[in-house]
């Protein structure tokens, strides 16, 4: 059992704590995968060797650090590769790890739904189930030929050695996360426009606030509305050009916010996500003469080096943009 998935017990609103949860699991083995809003993949074969300890060791250790240092719980899931740790993570709860015995793959499988395989969608479920499919241990009993008829060639291998218990996928490393997320939820249902709009400088705010911390730009800027009905809305824009500024970031989730033209909707929580993250170094930035821009990069500046010295609500929120 050299893999873990763990998913850290992180309320929507404290997704930003993601990154220094995965710093955690770094302390362990460089190969760590990002799984946004609150995962991730660890190969711990050369932690292993040079601790000393099992890999289920080490997750109680890293359950124990996480609560310790972040006050986070999480649930792990530990297998011989990563799609057998994902799968074992679904039965696993804080506490105790969930282990897909070595050499018991397939029956540890047997028993489970097709759906939850990664990469199975409802719709291959279902047309699975159709045919009686409905189990893993059924899809892998089933000859390959006849799931090759009904998923395709390529999809009806990968299924049919997935339900076998061969899992040839990899932990691929990956940037601490490739998106960053903000959600300012209200405490009753919203109707008010200009509430929405403050709660979306905040987040915008943020959002850039933490890119700078990083020194990294992003290329897109989604918005997720959620309504009272437990419904929502997602709308994606891509910036003119790779940005970490709040002013800049505020209004694009302006501009997507206006385009929904929501009449009196019931808004339960507004969330801004940041992605297409790249180095700031390596960003380009549209030279402008107009000197309310550049006094409002300045004062970014500042703000952020407050935060640095004396903590993120050194700056109250919606004082750098407009």
């Amino acid at each position: 059992m050299t893999i873990l998935c763990v998913r850290f017990q992180l309320p929507p609103v404290y997704e930003a704590a993601l990154p220094g949860l995965l710093g955690l699991l770094e302390e362990f083995t460089p190969v760590v995968e990002a799984l946004p809003p609150d995962g991730a993949l660890a190969d711990l074969r050369g932690a292993e060797r040079y601790f000393g300890r099992s890999a289920v060791e080490l997750a109680s250790v890293i359950r124990v650090r996480a609560l310790a240092h972040h006050g986070v719980d999480c649930a792990i899931g530990a297998g011989p590769g990563p799609m057998l740790a994902r799968v074992a993570l679904r039965s696993a709860r804080p506490g105790v790890t969930c282990v897909v015995p070595e050499g018991g793959e397939r029956e540890f499988l047997a028993d489970r739904p097709v759906a939850v395989l990664p990469g199975v969608g409802a719709a291959t479920a279902r047309t699975l189930g159709e045919y009686g499919l409905d189990t893993l241990g059924r899809v892998a009993a089933a000859p390959l030929s006849t799931l090759q008829r009904l998923v395709g060639a390529k999809a009806g291998r990968e299924l049919h050695e997935k339900a076998n218990g061969v899992d040839r996928g990899r932990v691929v490393p990956n940037a601490v996360s490739r998106s960053l997320a903000a959600e300012r939820p209200f405490d009753r249902d919203e109707l008010d426009p200009d509430r929405h709009r403050r709660a979306l400088l905040s987040a915008a705010e943020e959002i850039g606030a933490r890119l700078r911390a990083v020194e990294k730009v992003c290329r897109t800027l989604t918005l997720t509305v959620r309504y009272a009905d437990r419904s929502s809305t997602t709308r994606t824009r891509t910036l003119a050009e790779p940005t970490a500024h709040s002013a800049a970031l505020a209004k694009a989730a302006y501009g997507l916010y206006d385009a929904l033209g929501l009449q009196r909707a019931r808004v339960r929580a507004l969330a801004l996500r940041a992605e297409g993250l790249t180095s700031a170094e390596q960003a380009s930035h549209q030279l402008t003469f107009d000197p309310a821009d550049d006094k409002a990069r300045r004062i970014e500046e500042v703000a952020d080096r407050a935060r640095a010295k004396f903590g993120p609500r050194a700056v109250m929120p919606g004082t750098l943009a407009a």
